[in-house]
């Protein structure tokens, strides 16, 4: 058995030379009954950043696998007859493309089940890979790189909007806002240049003037350099491809260098509750606009009741990824249950065409593994915390 544990080898142990044929039928018959009744162990693997400067994203992702291992062993569940103890196999890929192919490497010799991960497009991209090489569907729950479906992996799914889909709503929202001239910021890691190429792209189409480019890293803490260089264009807007642990010292420097009218946007990464922590609530965090995959946790089905039961579980430790989390473990668990199977080669096909009522929405795939129908939505962050914009405050 290649995706779950073996059962363990009986301790009814049968002798044909001293038991009559009768008896040796009726041993191999308590020895199976027994086996039957063995838990069978179907583990899911996380994978994503839980030490680090995005621990706080990875451990919120990792923490919404865990209240669905949870409520799945709640239910008393079966498979093949037995019944299945469900086990999370967590795994830390510290937001390095490396140390994520090393840990994907991990999960195939443990011959996961399932994973859910990674958080970021840069690890995501290489575990992808070596998943699909092994035999094990992914589902990511928050990379958000179109290359990760455009591969071609017929295992690798996403359960939140790709890059695209925000990018192109972020900036019709931008426009609306007045802002015709844009500087970009773009940390290079494969995030940050997938979604600066699709804001690009975009900008071109909606004649909005790139009028500056800037490069950092993801390990940056000192922008003052590049936040100088970009004030002598004279942007409207500043587009951040990068994480909120760098928007957040940004936009504190912005502050200081009295930048503090320039709009600042960016994508789900920088798209945090966290933000005006990580932002010391700088004078420019007013101007911030982002835009993260999926509807506003007060929108989504279910959400509010499940908001509670996490906040009990984790206190104060909600980002933006556990309700993702949580979906794309159900979806792997349901697509199981249906197939009767813990098997890829078995239940694969029954995640390709499944139709989950999750949390987040409703969940069905496409060919390349992409949401049906993905969501997006805008925050702003003008009260010193994370609103998502309505009709009423889009303006």
């Amino acid at each position: 058995m290649s995706m779950t544990d073996r059962p363990a080898r009986s301790r009814f142990v049968c002798n044909a030379s001293a038991l009559s044929l009768a008896l040796v039928a009726a041993c191999l018959s308590s020895a199976h009954a027994a086996d039957v009744q063995k838990p069978l162990i179907v583990r899911i693997a996380h994978g994503g950043p839980v030490s680090g400067p995005i621990a706080a994203l990875g451990k919120d992702e990792e923490n919404g696998v865990r209240m669905a291992i949870d409520e799945l062993n709640a239910r008393k569940l079966q498979i093949g007859g037995r019944p299945v103890q469900w086990k999370l196999e967590a795994g830390d890929d510290v937001g390095d493309p490396a140390h994520a192919a090393a840990l994907a490497r991990m999960f195939c010799d443990k011959k996961v089940a399932a994973v859910v991960g990674h958080l970021q497009s840069g690890t995501t991209l290489p575990a992808a890979r070596i998943y699909n090489d092994c035999g094990i569907p992914n589902i990511t729950p928050a990379a958000t790189n179109p290359a990760i479906t455009e591969a071609g992996y017929d295992d690798t799914f996403r359960v939140i909007a790709s890059d695209r889909a925000m990018v192109e709503a972020l900036l019709d929202q931008a426009i609306k806002q007045g802002v015709k001239r844009v500087a970009i910021i773009d940390d290079r890691t494969a995030y940050g240049r997938g979604i600066v190429q699709l804001f690009e792209a975009a900008a071109a189409e909606r004649e909005v003037k790139i009028v500056a480019k800037q490069y950092t890293s993801d390990k940056a803490t000192q922008f003052s350099s590049i936040l100088t260089a970009i004030k002598g264009h004279k942007p409207d807007a500043i587009f951040f491809g990068g994480v909120d642990a760098q928007a957040g010292p940004i936009l504190r420097q912005m502050s200081q260098l009295a930048m503090n009218r320039i709009q600042f946007l960016g994508g789900d990464a920088q798209c945090t509750e966290r933000l005006p922590e990580m932002a010391g609530k700088a004078a420019a965090l007013k101007n911030v606009t982002c835009v993260v995959g999926g509807s506003a946790l007060v929108d989504m089905p279910g959400a509010v009741a499940w908001k509670q039961k996490y906040d009990q579980r984790f206190p104060s430790q909600y980002q933006v990824y556990s309700p993702y989390a949580y979906d794309a473990t159900m979806v792997l668990a349901q697509a199981m249950l249906r197939a009767d199977s813990a098997q890829a080669e078995a239940y694969l096909p029954q995640l390709r065409q499944i139709h989950h009522e999750g949390v987040t929405g409703v969940i069905s795939f496409d060919a390349q593994g992409e949401l049906r129908d993905p969501r997006v939505t805008l925050y702003r962050y003008a009260s010193g915390e994370r609103q998502a914009l309505t009709p009423e405050n889009s303006k």
